[in-house]
Order: structure tokens, then C-alpha cells, then sequence
């Protein structure tokens, strides 16, 4: 038992070595790779510094001019965005109460059928029988989505009936027409646009007859009249989402089947409504069904016993076939085999009810992709920190994302800055990364810059800079003078020098943050004392000249106080590094712990002075003002 458990132990130590090695190994070649592309950005933007920021919001304005008049990305992934948002909102509206689709459904034909008066097609005069039970039943309008071509041999007098229904109506049953190719346009037998059956002019400049255009209309004269075109287009990928009301040709606007029952049904002129309805498409609530064979024969066939008939009382009928070998139906955002007499009874219900979706212009989501760009581009190039910048643009997205979410869940309004989030993204994912190279040369990360040699690197100057606000100024005021004393320190360091900055003593929102957060430590390096102490002149002298630029000078309501620590650190004592290690932190130390400072000048006297080479040196014992 003991040589087992030895064995095991011997085992799990193995395992362990070969797993720390393997990990170490791993981390030093993932090193080795980061450097390789990570030191090149540091090289760049030590050049370029924070022009990169305007050049970025340039380029992505230009590109947002550019695709605005020609392929229009942005507003084609809008159709893929509004599929998902759709089927994922909360609550979905309800479904019209006054359209009632009626199908004619497998049952119906099979009842037909069974009883030996044939399958499909059907007679025109079972046609015509459905068109009076469904007047008989009170209906204010019908929408008839089944073609008649041309006259049946078979049926004349079904024939006569069907189209003294239709001239009985007077407009209130509107018949399917459909758009040849335009290929037949040129061919005998055309129609000039403003003779089309309803047609009517979409500006005062639509002259007589208007292009001719090959449709294929009902074969009868009354049928004609009122008639509609049923032809839908689909977007590029296949989905249907929008529903034409209306075909233009030559400034003439020819009506859909929809568009005509809705004019019908509200009174207003079809010029009024726009050129296409977008749906809003539900996926758990349907309108209202009925059976056709219901409604020919009066009695359930289609329909359990005990199931009552929607009441079609001033309702709006659409009348099409649903049955599985008819194939009519089409793929929709919620949908991808929706009956298109489901479709065309949405379309009308939504004109009806006012129930569409309104979608803004295509312009907004680039004016929008346009403004956020500018926007982060300049927040970057004030050098305001990163973590706000990080919490405000999540914020934005997010309160984005909940007003399109409830613009279309309780207002019908889809505002599409879904493609405008994700350009604006990819823009601050860039300006994010070129701000942490920025950062990571600022603090002296490895990857960006060569790593410390205390060999080569023998002196060090430490920089205790804080910001002392007068106590004369208001809560607010020192609060927005230390902001930006931050952002312009910051803004300096990283466009480039030869501090390390030595940021986040503690954790940001620690409790201890509050009162350490007004201090920062820069430091230099050098192979000599005057090396060093001479980098730390320069940058401190260009730190005070940045700081009180432009006739917004820190000092009118605050003071930067500095104290400055040199030290050597390498003794020649051995060959090992845990001596200087040592007396790094203890000049680190000595420079936090200093009590004397004094305000930061462009001429810093105690650099001139001569200091002993041991150890650490004092700051200046002027006292503080504060």
C-alpha cells in the first residue's frame, strides 16, 4: 500500500512538472509572438501619436459617404437585424380583428371532391357562390387572390355569375391581375399605364397614356375594373418583408390588390399611402381563418362542430388557397412557407389598422454611424480615460438596443441602428486598441517596450506628481480642474516621452482609490545620474508647459506639487539583480512617503544640485502650499 501510494505521488509529481513547464514554455513563445506585433504599434504610434484619432473618424466618415451612394452595407444588414429583433421581442401586438383570411384548404377541396363535384380547380360558379355567402355574411370588402386568366370551357354560366358579382360589388371585391415580364411590354394587347384600372398619377408631370405595360388581367370586363396587381417583391436574400402597394410606371402609380381595399375601406385617395408596407410580422397571434367549404355550404365541414364562424360583420376578406399542392406560399421574417393570402391580408391590415411599421429614413443610421464615430474619435483624442469611455459606450449601446427594442414592441417604430452599433464598434475596438498601445509604452509594459536592465539602467529618477486643489475652490470646480488635469497628463504621456508612469496604485473603485487617485509616480531611467536626471528635466519642464497651455493654466485654481527621488541602484556588490530589486523599492518607497514637495515649474532647482551617490536622495524640503 505504501509502494502505491509513493508510486502515485511520484506520478502526480511528474504530471505537475511536465504541466509548469509545458505552461511556461507556453507563456514565453505567446510573449515572444506578442512583442513581434505589439513593439511595431508602440514604434507607430510613438510616431503618429493622437492624430490617429481624427484620421480614424475621417477615414469612417468617408467610408459612411462612400457606401451611402454605392452598395449600401449598412442598410442591407438591416433586413438580417430586423428578422431577429423581431421574433425576439417581448411582446408581440395583436393580430387585426377585422381582416379574416379565407382559405381554401385542403378540407375544402377534398369536400368537394368526395361528393363528386370535382377537385381543383374549382368551378367559376363555386367561386361565385363563395363571393355571395361571404356577402350574405356582412362583409364590407373582399380581396379575391386567385387569378381568372381567362373563361372557362367548361363553366360559361359560372363564368356570367362570377363577373355579375363582381360588377355588383361596385368596388367593394377587388380581383387579382399580375405583371407579365416586361419583355411582353412591347407586344399587342399592352395597356398604357394611366389606362390601367385604377391607376393614378403620382406627380403633375405623369403625361397621357404612360408606358405600356403587359399585365394579365381578369377575363372579365366587370373583373377588370376592379382588379389589383398581387405581384410582391422580395429583398436580395430571399425574405419577404416589405409589401408594394403600387407599381410605378412613367409617373403613374398602378395599385395592388391591398392598396385598393384599404383606399376602399378608409376613403382616402391611393396617392396618399406610400409605396410599400412593411408588416408587423407576429409569429405566436394569426389573424382569423375560415374554411371556404364553411361558407359555400353553410354548415361545419372544415371546422369542429362547436367552433363558431368568425363574424364578418364590416370585416375585410381575403380570399386564397392554402392548400399544400397549390404552392402559394412564401418565406417571411416569422415564416418561411406563409401562405401569400396570409401575406396580402397582413398588408391590408396594417394599412387598416395602422398597425405597420414605421421605418426611418435610410439616412439616419449613417448620420448616427457618423456621429458616434466623431464622437469616440474625440473622446479618445482628449485623452479622457479609458474605463469612462468603456462605460459610457456601453451604456449608449444598451440604452440603444432598449429603445428599438420598445419602439417596435409598443410603437410600431423600428429605428435600425443595429448596423450603426457594430460599425461604431468596430471604430472603437480600433481607436480601444491603438489607446491600450498608447498605454501600455506609457507604463512600460514589456510588450511594448524593452524590458528594464539594471545592468545597463544603473540610476533612477522617481516623480511624485499630484494635483493640490485650494481649498477657496467649490466641491464641482475641484473636481472638473483635477479631471482635467488627469486628461491632460495623461494626453502627455502617452503621445510620448521617457517617463514610465506608474498608474494605479490601487484598484480603481477601491475604497482607498478616493484618496490615492490624485497620485501619480514618474519615472526615468539612465546609465548615468546626469543621463537620467536629464530626461526628467526635459519631460517635466514640457509637463508643465503642456499643462498650462492655451490660456487655461492649471495653477490659476490648483497646483501640481512634484517631489523627485534619484537612486542608484546597481552597487557592483554581485552578479545577482536581488540587491538593485531591493533598493528600487525602497527609492519607489521613499518617494511615496515624502512629505516635501513643491509646485511643478519649468526650471526644477534641485535637479541642479549635487547629489551622493548613496542610496536615495530627499525631495526638497520647501513645504507644501496646501
Amino acid at each position: 500500500m505504501a509502494r502505491r501510494k509513493r508510486r502515485s505521488r511520484t506520478l502526480l509529481g511528474v504530471i505537475d512538472a511536465v504541466m509548469a513547464t509545458s505552461a511556461q514554455k507556453f507563456i514565453d513563445g505567446w510573449g515572444r509572438l506578442e512583442r513581434a506585433y505589439k513593439r511595431p504599434l508602440a514604434w507607430l504610434a510613438l510616431r503618429v501619436r493622437f492624430v490617429f484619432y481624427p484620421l480614424l473618424a475621417l477615414g469612417a466618415v468617408l467610408w459612411l459617404v462612400y457606401d451611402w451612394n454605392g452598395d449600401r452595407s449598412l442598410a442591407a444588414a438591416e433586413n438580417a437585424v430586423f428578422d431577429k429583433v423581431i421574433k425576439s421581442r417581448p411582446i408581440e401586438p395583436p393580430a387585426s380583428q377585422r381582416v379574416i383570411v379565407v382559405e381554401i384548404d385542403d378540407c375544402s377541396i377534398a369536400y368537394f371532391d368526395q361528393h363528386g363535384e370535382g377537385g381543383w380547380p374549382w368551378s367559376r360558379q363555386r367561386h361565385a357562390d363563395l363571393l355571395e355567402a361571404l356577402d350574405l355574411a356582412g362583409v364590407k370588402s373582399v380581396g379575391y387572390d386567385v387569378q381568372f386568366p381567362d373563361r372557362s370551357t367548361k363553366d360559361p354560366d359560372g363564368d356570367g355569375s362570377l363577373n355579375t358579382m363582381a360588377e355588383g360589388g361596385e368596388g367593394r371585391f377587388i380581383f387579382a391581375a399580375s405583371r407579365l415580364h416586361s419583355d411582353f411590354d412591347a407586344s399587342v394587347g399592352a395597356t398604357p399605364a394611366s389606362k390601367f384600372p385604377g391607376a393614378f398619377p403620382l406627380s403633375r408631370n405623369a403625361r397621357k397614356p404612360g408606358p405600356p405595360l403587359a399585365v394579365l388581367f381578369p377575363y372579365g370586363e366587370a373583373m377588370r375594373t376592379y382588379s389589383g396587381l398581387i405581384d410582391i417583391t422580395r429583398s436580395e436574400d430571399g425574405i419577404l418583408r416589405d409589401v408594394p402597394l403600387r407599381l410605378n410606371a412613367g409617373g403613374w402609380g398602378i395599385p395592388s390588390l391591398t392598396l385598393r381595399l384599404a383606399a376602399h375601406d378608409t376613403g382616402r385617395a391611393m396617392a396618399s399611402f406610400p409605396a410599400s408596407v412593411r408588416i408587423n410580422w407576429r409569429s405566436d397571434s394569426r389573424l382569423r381563418y375560415a374554411s371556404a367549404a364553411d361558407l359555400i355550404t353553410g354548415k361545419p365541414v372544415c371546422r369542429e362542430a362547436k367552433e363558431a364562424l368568425p363574424k364578418f360583420d364590416n370585416a375585410i376578406a381575403l380570399v386564397g388557397y392554402t392548400a399544400s399542392g397549390l404552392n402559394d406560399a412564401k418565406p417571411t421574417p416569422v415564416d418561411m412557407q406563409m401562405p401569400g393570402v396570409e401575406i396580402h391580408a397582413e398588408a391590408v391590415a396594417a394599412l387598416v389598422d395602422n398597425s405597420a411599421i414605421w421605418l426611418p429614413p435610410a439616412s439616419l443610421k449613417y448620420f448616427l454611424a457618423g456621429i458616434l464615430v466623431v464622437l469616440t474619435a474625440f473622446a479618445f483624442w482628449r485623452g479622457e480615460p479609458a474605463t469612462d469611455i468603456d462605460s459610457i459606450f456601453v451604456a449608449t449601446n444598451l440604452l440603444l438596443l432598449a429603445l428599438a427594442y420598445a419602439g417596435l414592441t409598443f410603437f410600431g417604430v423600428f429605428f435600425d441602428i443595429f448596423a450603426s452599433i457594430g460599425f461604431v464598434s468596430l471604430c472603437f475596438g480600433l481607436c480601444r486598441t491603438y489607446a491600450g498601445v498608447q498605454r501600455g509604452r506609457a507604463v512600460g509594459n514589456a510588450d511594448f517596450l524593452p524590458e528594464f536592465d539594471p545592468d545597463a539602467d544603473r540610476w533612477m529618477v522617481f516623480a511624485r506628481v499630484r494635483f493640490a486643489v485650494y481649498p477657496s475652490l467649490d466641491e464641482h470646480a475641484a473636481i472638473r480642474r483635477r479631471r482635467e488635469y488627469r486628461r491632460r497628463l495623461r494626453r502627455f504621456l502617452y503621445a510620448g516621452s521617457d517617463a514610465v508612469m506608474l498608474e494605479g496604485v490601487v484598484e480603481r473603485k477601491s475604497w482607498l482609490h478616493e484618496t490615492l487617485d490624485d497620485l501619480m509616480v514618474l519615472v526615468w531611467k539612465g546609465s548615468t545620474r546626469a543621463e537620467a536626471v536629464q530626461r526628467a528635466r526635459h519631460d517635466l519642464g514640457a509637463l508643465y508647459d503642456h499643462l498650462n497651455a492655451h490660456n487655461d493654466r492649471l495653477d490659476d485654481d490648483g497646483t501640481v506639487k512634484v517631489c523627485v527621488v534619484t537612486s542608484e541602484l546597481d552597487d557592483n556588490a554581485d552578479d545577482s539583480h536581488r540587491g538593485e530589486r531591493l533598493r528600487l523599492r525602497e527609492a519607489l518607497g521613499n518617494a511615496l512617503d515624502r512629505q516635501e514637495e513643491w509646485p511643478l515649474s519649468r526650471e526644477i532647482p534641485f535637479m541642479q544640485s549635487d547629489v551622493p551617490r548613496a542610496g536615495a536622495d530627499a525631495c526638497n524640503t520647501e513645504p507644501s502650499n496646501d
